[in-house]
């Protein structure tokens, strides 16, 4: 089984992990002001956002943990009416606000794609390597 990096508990990665390179809750000054000078809505923009914060915020992860974020972010993509917007709701009682709210993303789904798209090329050989190993072993 699978299990946290630093805890001895079952990993199962929530939809809002992918997202939490963006997470400026507490570092509006800091990581906010980093990120607002990107517009999420270009595709070029949208890009260098998914490869500075996103993609790097899982360098800690085993290949193993990257893949399966991956092949999950992989099913949710394949819900054709899966609300994306709502992961981009900020919930101040959990501490959660992200750089960009619901209402600034004009496409949530396709930013999603782009993050499943870009992990694809940034996390090729770990998704190979986890992909010819028996998951059932982890």
């Amino acid at each position: 089984m699978l299990t946290h990096p630093f805890v001895d508990i079952p990993y199962e990665p929530q939809l809002s992990y992918i997202l939490a390179g963006i997470s400026i809750y507490d570092r509006e000054e800091t990581l906010g002001e980093a990120l607002w000078v990107y517009n999420p809505n270009k595709q070029d923009e949208r890009e260098e956002i998914i490869k500075k914060f996103i993609i790097p915020d899982f360098d800690y992860l085993t290949y193993r943990h990257r893949f399966v974020i991956f092949k999950m972010l992989e099913g949710v993509l394949q819900q054709p009416n899966f609300d994306f917007s709502a992961q981009f709701e900020s919930d101040y009682d959990e501490y959660s606000a992200l750089a960009w709210d619901e209402t600034e993303i004009d496409n949530p789904r396709g930013f999603f794609e782009d993050i499943y798209r870009l992990a694809s090329e940034a996390w090729k050989e770990d998704i190979d390597k986890a992909g010819l190993e028996d998951q059932a072993t982890w």
